[in-house]
């Protein structure tokens, strides 16, 4: 089977042949060039306005990348055409195999940001032998062309979140789909403010924010205010998760002031070794932490009076209605502000503050989970691990929307896999 033929089955151009394939002897890989010929009965289109116009002149041959071939380098060779459009005025021909003054294919684009799917970039460029700004190009193609058509509709539940992407409090703020039949990147903005926050809702539209019913999110200041402005119908969930991470944060704090107060009182220092055994939920603790544990209750220790507290406050997720979770929350409220132990008095503190907000919680029926967004956010740092620290944070959008927005792709003649 001729070359010609595999190309016409796979890469079919219409208005246009492919001439003689010939090989090139190059130091650096075997290659292979094909010549691409005009049909003489093709028209010229302008790829300003996508019209026919009449020719003008030839520009000089141009090599265009297309995928390899059993590890053989192939190009595509042709003299473009330049139009005399009454529109655009003299225009470069509008080809079917690339566009703009790209020198990779528009197929070969799509290979090379399917295969950055599954490796690093750099281990993508290493494999086919080609440059890191080429991998990036065609990811920013493909996210680029999916961006455009996608369908935003009937979308009901999001999720907002943040990650740090870079050392140095740099942060990109995150929001999901996290409806039940579909889970993706809807959007990524640098930084976590309110006017972050802000372009999301003009991306996504009045009308759109109009129809959620759910959001979720942490307790961070400017996304509260932002979701109560933007989707006021929509009942916004502060879900379990982003509460318990809060209260262990405070029972570590507690735990480390202490130990250093036992320390220099010259108590025996009976917190040494004890964080997990205090952050642990009782189920997931191992042998030995359990023994730590249960020699620690023998103290009256502000620290074992914290993990109290927070074993009692895991009953408020067992409430079926909002009015019983309520009662419970505020008599829970009432005796941590009682304890005399800060850091606990400071969750009180913030969790009547939002109480109305985490009430939600039992108003969504705990349809809507963090966990969801957490589980997202997880793979969302693998791709900036995988990454190895890109430098910009229009970069790593770009790498964050090709993995998690489930972004569409067009129909091709044959998949290159």
């Amino acid at each position: 089977m001729q070359l010609k033929t595999i190309l016409n089955r796979v890469e079919y151009f219409k208005s246009f042949v492919y001439g003689k394939a010939r090989w090139v002897d190059d130091d650096d890989r075997p290659t292979i060039e094909v010549n691409i010929e005009a049909r003489k009965n093709g028209r010229v289109i302008c790829s300003g306005c996508g019209r026919p116009a009449p020719g003008y002149d030839r520009l000089p041959e141009r090599r265009f990348e297309f995928v390899p071939l059993w590890g053989i380098a192939v190009y595509f060779v042709y003299a473009m055409r330049r139009v005399e459009c009454q529109t655009c005025g003299v225009k470069v021909e509008q080809v079917p195999w690339c566009d703009g003054k790209h020198q990779l294919t528009t197929t070969y684009r799509w290979f090379l940001a399917g295969w950055a799917r599954r490796l690093s970039w750099k281990g993508v460029a290493c494999a086919f032998r080609t440059t890191w700004q080429n991998v990036f190009r065609s990811v920013n193609h493909a996210v680029s062309w999916g961006l455009a058509h996608r369908s935003l509709e009937d979308i009901e539940a999001v999720g907002v979140d943040e990650i740090q992407w870079q050392r140095g409090h740099k942060y990109l703020t995150l929001v999901y789909q996290i409806d039940e039949d579909c889970r993706r990147l809807l959007w990524a903005g640098k930084d976590r403010t309110t006017k972050t926050l802000l372009r999301f809702f003009r991306m996504f539209g009045k009308e759109r924010s109009g129809r959620l019913r759910f959001v979720c999110s942490d307790m961070w200041k400017p996304y509260v205010k932002v979701i109560a402005k933007k989707a006021p119908q929509a009942i916004h969930v502060l879900d379990r998760f982003h509460i318990m991470a809060k209260m262990n944060k405070s029972i570590d704090e507690v735990r480390a002031t202490e130990a250093k107060r036992l320390e220099r009182d010259g108590y025996e220092p009976v917190l040494k070794n004890s964080r997990w055994c205090l952050l642990k939920r009782e189920e997931n603790l191992t042998e030995r932490q359990a023994v730590k544990l249960s020699e620690l209750l023998q103290y009256n220790l502000q620290s074992v009076r914290s993990r109290l507290m927070r074993e009692d406050f895991q009953r408020f997720w067992e409430y079926l209605y909002p009015a019983c979770a309520a009662k419970f929350l505020d008599e829970w409220c009432t005796r941590t502000m009682r304890s005399k132990i800060d850091p606990m008095k400071k969750v009180a503190k913030t969790l009547r503050r939002h109480r109305e907000l985490i009430l939600n919680w039992f108003r969504a029926e705990g349809s809507i989970s963090a966990g969801i967004v957490e589980g997202l956010n997880n793979k969302a740092k693998l791709t900036i691990r995988k990454a190895y620290g890109f430098r910009t944070a229009k970069a790593i959008e770009i790498a964050l929307y090709h993995q998690l927005g489930d972004l569409p792709e067009p129909e091709f003649t044959h998949e290159f896999w």
